[in-house]
């Protein structure tokens, strides 16, 4: 069976995965979640992060041939990593991830997008080195399909994120390229617009796109059917 290397998005951790691991396992899998550098229980300083440095903890915890999942902002690092060393990167999986265009950093590609709804629930920090969630407006913007004690959870773990890996400009070359790649978007999605997704996984091969009916946070919202589509897209 197959392993899955789980990377969370913004202001996140390995801990938004929780549900999604047994589900996994449930259907023979194995998985690791991993703490990006200034996240969850990871101590690196905020205005020590680069995307450079995220790409390295991808790295070492790429001890098997892995499928590498990223969440929204985690579509950065992944990519980035690929770039680095696609070594043990059997495929890489967006969910409702940011997919990088030549020059762009993730800033920019936020600011392609026709809308930007995500605006209402962050706040940058005074000496703007990170930016945080507003608690009031996460459950819209987030998890408005997610349940009450789910978004409890992420409230309490929430962190602020480091801005300089999301300024970071990519351009992606052949070892990059060279992976294999799915898509999974998510059609409610109030952080990311739908539409932009679908912009951003329009030269994805047809059957590597999946589509759920799901918030930003599928993990969360329906962990088993996130888990399914996992394990087809390990089997293909």
């Amino acid at each position: 069976m197959a392993h899955f290397l789980l990377v969370h998005g913004s202001c996140h951790g390995a801990w938004c995965w929780r549900d999604v691991i047994p589900a996994l396992a449930a259907m023979g899998h194995s998985a690791t979640a991993i703490d990006l550098p200034s996240h969850g229980i990871d101590p690196t300083a905020p205005e020590d992060v680069t995307l450079d440095g995220y790409a390295a903890a991808i790295h070492t915890a790429l001890d098997r041939p892995s499928f590498v999942v990223g969440h929204s902002m985690g579509g950065y690092p992944i990519s980035r990593a690929a770039d680095l060393d696609p070594t043990n990167i059997e495929r890489l999986v967006y969910l409702c991830a940011y997919v990088p265009w030549d020059d762009h950093s993730l800033v920019d590609m936020r600011l392609r997008a026709p809308r930007q709804p995500i605006m209402k629930a962050i706040a940058k920090a005074e000496d703007g080195v990170t930016f945080s969630v507003i608690p009031e407006h996460a459950r819209e913007v987030f998890y408005h399909d997610c349940p009450d004690e789910a978004v409890d959870f992420a409230l309490e773990n929430l962190c602020p994120q480091a801005i300089l890996p999301q300024a970071t400009k990519v351009t992606l070359g052949e070892r990059y390229r060279s992976v294999p790649r799915s898509y999974i978007l998510c059609q409610q999605d109030s952080a990311i617009p739908p539409e932009f997704q679908e912009e951003m996984a329009a030269d994805f091969p047809p059957e590597d796109v999946i589509r759920m009916n799901t918030s930003h946070s599928p993990f969360f919202s329906e962990p088993e059917g996130l888990a399914r589509h996992l394990d087809r897209i390990a089997a293909a």
